[in-house]
């Protein structure tokens, strides 16, 4: 059985890890997330989120930028990208570099 994984909070520090690759398909015009026998399509919004998730910045301040950029409001976007990352991170496409050791 697995074991149960903390949901991602304002301080946490999202990052792919080594296995997982953002690369843009030229051929195709469009982004993807390769990790090993697995490929995902993002779509715009979760591209812009990911090119964020570098392992030193928060949760915290990526919302805050992405706030700035599209004028929304921080809390929001928090709410949204915590939701996105999570489901990403229970898939195996994203850690929490807070919890690494």
């Amino acid at each position: 059985m697995s074991e149960a994984r903390a949901a991602l909070g304002p301080q946490s520090r999202p990052a792919l890890p080594r296995f997982v690759k953002l690369r843009h398909d030229r051929a195709r015009g469009i982004w993807v997330l390769l990790a090993p026998e697995r490929v995902l399509v993002p779509d715009e919004t979760a591209v812009e989120v990911l090119k964020l998730c570098d392992g030193a910045t928060t949760l915290d301040e990526i919302a805050a930028a992405l706030a700035r950029r599209y004028d929304a409001p921080r809390a929001a976007i928090l709410t949204d990208i915590a939701a996105m990352l999570d489901d990403l991170a229970a898939k195996g496409f994203l850690r929490d570099m807070s919890e690494a050791s």
